[in-house]
């Protein structure tokens, strides 16, 4: 005796889900490796970036790349875990958006432009992660599991 397995049909509201995440999740891994390469290029090569004096928040700029080069990181990690649907991933992704929106307002004097883009990124990111409830997601894994059937 067999049983057959019914899963319910997407709804469009499930299939924006999903698209959501993903698009969370692709932007969030370019704003890691951007972040990583930034970084790079603050700890490699300090005559890359522009300083401006009597900053508030001024800071060694060896000392911003390691800060964008280990949010970077981290964002590159969060954003696999969130091609998984995880609610750690979607937490934690809102959460190093968040700092990477405070990471390139204080580092803003030293390249303004590419922080203004990185800061219009993450805003994007932590809304589309925001936006989306958990019982909208479904798992992409089932999904190609069930048509290989």
């Amino acid at each position: 005796m067999t049983t057959t397995h019914t899963r319910p049909a997407h709804t469009a509201k499930q299939e924006w889900a999903t698209g959501l995440t993903a698009f969370a999740a692709v932007m969030l891994f370019l704003v890691g490796l951007l972040g990583i390469f930034r970084g790079i290029m603050a700890v490699a090569e300090d005559e890359i970036f522009v300083t401006t004096r009597n900053y508030v928040f001024e800071f060694d700029l060896t000392g911003w790349g390691w800060i964008h080069l280990a949010l970077g990181a981290v964002a590159v990690i969060v954003s696999m875990g969130l091609l998984k649907t995880s609610t750690w991933a979607r937490v934690t992704g809102v959460a190093i958006a968040g700092l990477v929106i405070i990471a390139n307002f204080l580092s803003l004097p030293y390249y303004p432009v590419w922080s203004v883009v990185m800061i219009a990124i993450s805003g994007f990111v932590i809304w589309a992660l925001c936006v989306v409830r958990r019982d909208n997601l479904f798992d992409l894994s089932e999904e190609g599991s069930s048509r290989s059937r």
